[in-house]
């Protein structure tokens, strides 16, 4: 835990980015019956909210990655079919080439998914490239059971919020909402301000800390 608060305390440096990456899955879900849209308040008759049939056709789950760098606000979230090595290596490469070109080295902060490993750069590409990717991170897992201290989990939670909180009837309909999404932080990026210190885990989360006795003096 100390080890990511730690992260989080240092100050901006372009060559060396702070980046947080997690992802969420969704279902896929179709309407059986047209929903009613919200109807407004009249005069003559009161306002009505929008309606929707509890039945619903599963057409199966997407996961949705989320790259976030805190200090910066900027945020590229993207939708992929599956949550496996590939994907992960995928979003990883995405990280490094296209949005940190030239950064010396990037500080990646991740929870411990058992896809979330520099395992799956070498599974997903050729030895040369995987490696070319790992030298340029600097990994820092979130603890067990830890997760929320990954920024990453805030702009999910705004993603889920904003734009994720209804049915999409297939994974093409999901992806063009998401990029939408992206593409409006790109207009207003949303930055975090991160208060929660080492000192403050310290004292707040004192029942995680082991208890030390004092060594006997007889």
């Amino acid at each position: 835990m100390e080890d990511v608060l730690d992260v989080y305390e240092r100050p901006y440096d372009a060559k060396t980015p702070v980046v947080c990456v997690d992802e969420t899955c969704k279902e896929i879900h179709a309407d059986v019956r047209e929903p009613i849209a919200a109807r407004p308040a009249t005069d003559e008759k009161p306002g009505a909210p929008a309606r929707e049939d509890f039945e619903y056709l599963r057409h199966g789950s997407a996961s949705i990655f989320m790259i976030y760098e805190p200090l910066t606000g900027r945020c590229h979230a993207e939708s992929s079919e599956h949550r496996t090595r590939e994907d992960y290596a995928r979003i990883v490469r995405y990280i490094c080439d296209n949005m940190f070109p030239d950064a010396e080295k990037i500080v990646l902060v991740q929870d411990n998914l058992n896809t979330h490993t520099i395992g799956s750069l070498y599974h997903t590409f050729e030895p040369e490239e995987a490696r070319r990717l790992a030298r340029r991170l600097e990994i820092h897992y979130t603890p067990k059971h830890g997760s929320w201290l990954n920024m990453a989990e805030i702009a999910l939670r705004l993603l889920c919020n904003q734009c994720l909180a209804r049915r999409f009837p297939s994974r093409e309909e999901l992806a063009r909402q998401v990029n939408a999404w992206t593409e409006r932080n790109r207009q207003s990026p949303m930055k975090t301000d991160w208060r929660f210190t080492t000192a403050d885990a310290r004292i707040k989360l004192k029942r995680l800390y082991p208890i030390l006795e004092a060594p006997s003096t007889t």
